[in-house]
């Protein structure tokens, strides 16, 4: 529950008319009048009401050999979430993870990353995990599936780049509980069978699904349509008579 921050009514995402997107939040509005108001000078409504950053979830293949252009595009989403002014989540792994937080740091972004372990040292030394790129470890102390499913409900929008085992695990959470995901096309692994997953899934989640193979293009994307659509649905379990087939955009 937030409230407007032109007219300052209490507005949760369900009964919202509208929302913008300002330096990373999304602020909700009782009114599509009171959403152009924002719009045109945002900076003079957001300080009158507290919103969160939107989280977003890179979840990818933490291990294997990747191409410098494979690291440098998951660095690159890194920096664009940072750019936008959002808090990039991740399993706290080594590969694409690792890189994708490196670029938000590098860019001034808070880079947050899940540990399935118990503590630091567990962390380093059991799990063979990095501390460099992460400005908050969680220890989850629940292993590496646990982990997964804290790194997904912690996220607003989730984004699949390649991946494996672990990867289709966040997925197929991800999926169930009618996230909002983006897939990186032509990063290899996981990411390239999403469609196929998809079609022999065949379950009506409430999901929504975006594709594309340019890392600022598709976060722009899955914001757009965070803001338009999907903020709608806050809860990981759409409720009874609001759950319908996934949806591809664009």
């Amino acid at each position: 529950m937030t409230a407007d921050a032109v007219c300052g009514i209490a507005v949760s995402e369900r009964d919202a008319v509208a929302a913008s997107f300002y330096r990373g939040r999304v602020y909700l509005f009782c009114s599509e009048e009171h959403r152009d108001l924002f719009s045109a000078d945002p900076a003079r409504y957001a300080k009158s009401v507290e919103v969160m950053a939107l989280k977003v979830g890179v979840m990818g293949a933490a291990s294997g050999d990747f191409t410098p252009e494979e690291r440098a595009k998951a660095r690159e989403l890194g920096r664009v979430i940072a750019a936008r002014g959002m808090v990039l989540i991740s399993g706290s792994a080594p590969g694409l993870p690792l890189e994708s937080a490196l670029g938000a740091q590098a860019a001034g972004g808070l880079s947050i990353g899940i540990s399935p372990a118990l503590s630091l040292d567990e962390h380093i030394h059991v799990y063979h995990s990095p501390v460099e790129g992460f400005d908050v470890l969680i220890y989850t102390g629940s292993g590496l599936m646990g982990r997964e499913i804290v790194n997904i409900r912690s996220s607003d929008i989730v984004l699949i780049v390649s991946g494996h085992s672990g990867t289709l695990g966040e997925f197929a959470i991800a999926y169930d509980e009618g996230k909002l995901i983006g897939v990186l096309q032509g990063s290899g692994g996981i990411a390239e069978i999403v469609p196929d997953l998809v079609e022999a899934i065949d379950k009506d989640t409430g999901a929504a699904l975006v594709y594309d193979s340019d890392p600022e293009s598709l976060i722009d994307r899955v914001v757009d349509y965070y803001v338009n659509v999907h903020f709608r649905r806050p809860s990981v379990f759409v409720r009874e008579g609001e759950r319908e087939e996934p949806r591809v955009v664009g």
